[in-house]
């Protein structure tokens, strides 16, 4: 198992969350609406991949960040969203926007973008550095959710539209 790469101060940080969110925009923007809407063998177009990114940002925001209730958050009723799980939480965000057209989408994504990169630039990178839980063992810091949320999941995302349109 590799290490997870950290950066080693916010202005390293920030340079690798916008670059990866630059080559994400630039392949969403070089799209045909064709393209944006082809679904993929696991059954998503880039447009709901670049949907789920912006509410997976928006989670780390409200969810992480500012600690409050995940169903809150992803705008469900509390009985919906029980405990933390990715395999319920990712439909619910699918379903939550599948209907959303191109411009919407790509809207809201650059929208909840600049909330994070305003958010990220007005915390020192001493407070990046703090866990995110202070009852957490492990003392886990609330960077390894930023890095999460931004560069490792833009990469993630860019490659799996980028396999889905070949």
């Amino acid at each position: 198992m590799t290490e997870q790469w950290m950066p080693s101060n916010k202005q390293e940080l920030m340079s690798a969350i916008k670059k990866e969110w630059k080559l994400l925009i630039d392949l969403a923007e070089s799209l045909t609406d064709e393209q944006m809407n082809k679904i993929d063998s696991g059954g998503w177009s880039p447009k709901d991949n670049l949907a789920h990114l912006a509410e997976w940002m928006n989670i780390l925001l409200g969810y992480h960040m500012d600690k409050k209730p995940a169903h809150e958050v992803i705008g469900v009723p509390q009985e919906q969203l029980t405990k933390w799980d990715i395999d319920v939480i990712n439909p619910i965000l699918f379903d939550k926007n599948k209907n959303l057209t191109r411009k919407e989408m790509m809207l809201k994504l650059k929208q909840v973008y600049g909330q994070v990169e305003a958010r990220l630039e007005s915390m020192s990178y001493e407070d990046l550095l703090k866990p995110k839980n202070a009852d957490d063992p492990e003392k886990r810091p609330i960077l390894l959710w930023v890095l999460g949320d931004t560069t490792e999941h833009f990469l993630e995302h860019r490659e799996t539209i980028e396999r889905g349109l070949k």
